[in-house]
């Protein structure tokens, strides 16, 4: 399966405003800095991701961005989809022209491994991830970091 780094760092950045939207919106500056995306290619993901009605955008001092739902509703497929990125490990992108206009001998398992992808991604949300331990302590030790730089 070939993800490029538009689905990857738009659930990094979802996560990571997941784990700080508590406190209120959260600025995109704060997300390229804790996960080194650069601000620019965030704005354009996050555009997707409110055209999708994942994120709401607050504006004005202390403005950012928000979850539009609660993390527990939010899978990572839907986060993957909406910033265009396909989950497909097939050549032919499902057409079944994998060999010139034909099918070829192992379109049929390539299929199957698409499901399985996609129904893990579609069963995973933010939250669940959330709740993983080492996702907790790696975002806690980035807010130090954080914390650190801007003293």
């Amino acid at each position: 399966m070939k993800m490029t780094t538009k689905g990857r760092y738009a659930v990094t950045a979802m996560l990571d405003l997941a784990l700080h939207d508590s406190k209120g919106p959260v600025n995109l500056a704060d997300i390229s800095r804790r996960q080194d995306i650069s601000l620019t290619y965030l704005e354009q993901l996050f555009n997707k991701l409110k055209r999708h009605e994942l994120v709401e955008s607050a504006r004005g001092p202390g403005g950012g961005y928000r979850l539009a739902k609660a993390a527990d509703q939010i899978t990572v497929a839907k986060v993957i989809y909406s910033v265009d990125e396909p989950i497909d490990v097939t050549r032919c992108k499902g057409k079944q022209n994998c060999q010139g206009d034909l099918r070829c001998l192992t379109h049929d398992l390539w299929m199957e491994l698409n499901m399985h992808i996609s129904g893990f991604l579609n069963g995973l949300t933010l939250g669940d991830l959330i709740k993983r331990n080492n996702v907790k302590q790696v975002s806690d030790r980035q807010d130090v970091i954080m914390m650190q730089l801007q003293h």
